[in-house]
Order: C-alpha cells, then structure tokens, then sequence
C-alpha cells in the first residue's frame, strides 16, 4: 500500500493542480476571441501525437486491453464532460455551476478512493474536508441566479470529470504514459463528435489560425498536469492526489490577478489560504 499522505504524491499533485489551472487560463483568454471547441480539438490532437511519438520511440510496452480501454473511456467521457461544461457556463452565472463542477471532481475519486483503499491517516482526513471546503470558496461567486439546467450540467460535467480522474488511476496499472495516450485517443475521438454537430455554428464565426497556438499552449500545460497528477494518484493514495489536484482553480486565480490585474474576492483569498493548509495537512 502507497504511503499515505507522502509528500512526493501531494508535490506531482501540487504540479498538476498548477498547469491544469495554467491550461484553464490559457483556454480561457483564447476562448475570448476563438471558439472554445476548436481550441479543445487542437490542443487534443498535438498533444496525442506527441505521446504517440514518445510510446514508440520509447518502445513502451503496449497496455492489456483493460488498461487501453479504461484510459479511452475515460478520456472520451472526460470529453462529453468537458462539452458539457462550456454549455454549462455559457447559461449565465459560472459561480455557483464552476463551483459545483469543481467540488463533484474532487470528490468522486475521494470518495472511490475511501471506499478502495480505506481511511487515511486522521491529519489527512482533516485535509480532505478542508480541501473540499477550499474549492467551494475559491469557485462559487455567490449573489447570482444560476439556471437549473446549468446546474444539472455542471453536476454532470463534474461526476465526469471526477471518473476520469479514477479511470486514469487504474488505467496508469498498464504504464502511465500509455493511460494518458489512450485517454487522449478517447478524448479526440469524443471531441471530433461534438465538433460533428457543433460545426454548422462555428463556420459562422470568424476562425483564425491562431486558435492553434492556444490550444498547443492549453493542451500541453493540460497533458503536464494529467502526467503529475496520475504519477501522484499511481504512486500514492487515490483521494489525496484527486483532492490537491481539483485546487487548480487558485492557479487560474493567481494567474488572473498576476497577468491581467484581477482581484481576487476575499471569499477566494480565504479559499486559497484553507487551501495552503489542507495541502500541508495532506503532506503529513
């Protein structure tokens, strides 16, 4: 059994917690001026070449198929819940929808992880709680009416997220490099579907070429955090690498407040403070 709460897991989830936060700004500001989709879709297929490139020239063994398919499905599923998400926020106010989402990813795994491998130490019990507790006051933005269908969507977009999360886990069994390859295969092939039917409305939108170099920037900062964040979960306990890994929303916030000059709310101040103590909780 992984050493519960060892601090090599909680740093490679710290890493991943930092470039998934980094990839949600990157797509954020490109989503400003392209189609959101389109940069999803270029970011998915440069970085699936690259793993293929490096599998093959690492002759990596190949994965037992249960391995390849766990990865596939949960990158395709991780794509619909990706879809999902954008409908979700495009509904009006994000707070409460962002905060849901974020809040069902972490706990998903955690609670797959408690029912799997058991309860942690107490100290890293009490780091899971705050962690969930972080994320809600980092995300939701209160004082708006959010759409209850932007709720249902951000639920389910959540729970996606969050079984990718454990597909990726068990997927790693077959070689992490190869979990996060199939995992990619299965998103392109979730994202080509949804362009399918989203196209007749993107041909109507000015698109440029450089919606490519946004997505290369999300998608790599995307496939760094899916490398820390399965070594993390491969290595140590399940719930803990999930849980430091969902508080990448304070990446994207400090990101926000260092390049474009936003500030942060108190209530989000306060989040990521929680959120420096559930991780040194977590470490120990």
């Amino acid at each position: 059994m992984p050493t519960t709460g060892s601090a090599a897991s909680v740093g490679l989830g710290l890493i991943a917690a930092a470039t998934w936060g980094g990839s949600d700004f990157a797509g954020g500001i490109g989503a400003r001026r392209y189609p959101a989709l389109l940069i999803v879709v270029s970011g998915h297929l440069v970085t699936l070449v690259l793993l293929l490139t490096v599998c093959g020239f690492g002759h990596l063994p190949l994965p037992h198929r249960t391995e390849f398919l766990e990865g596939a499905i949960g990158g395709l599923e991780g794509a619909l819940a990706l879809a999902a998400f954008y409908q979700a926020l495009a509904m009006g106010a994000m707070g409460l929808t962002a905060a849901l989402t974020g809040l069902l990813t972490a706990l998903v795994p955690v609670l797959y992880g408690l029912w799997n491998e058991g309860l942690p130490a107490p100290f890293a019990i009490a780091g899971l709680l705050l962690g969930c507790i972080a994320i809600w006051l980092i995300a939701h933005a209160p004082g708006h009416t959010t759409p209850p269908a932007a709720l249902w969507l951000g639920a389910i977009s959540g729970a996606g997220f969050g079984l990718q999360l454990v597909l990726l886990k068990l997927a790693a069994n077959g070689g992490v490099l190869w979990a996060l390859t199939s995992a990619r295969m299965g998103g392109v092939a979730g994202v080509a579907a949804i362009l399918l039917f989203a196209w007749p409305r993107l041909v109507n939108k000015p698109v440029l070429s450089g919606f490519w170099w946004v997505g290369i920037l999300a998608g790599g900062l995307d496939t760094i955090g899916n490398v820390g964040y399965t070594l993390a979960a491969h290595n140590g306990r399940l719930d803990i690498a999930a849980m430091v890994s969902s508080l990448y929303p304070g990446c994207t916030i400090l990101l926000a407040a260092i390049i474009l000059g936003e500030r942060a709310s108190r209530r989000q101040t306060l989040g990521v403070a929680v959120a420096l103590v559930s991780v040194v909780l977590l470490s120990l």
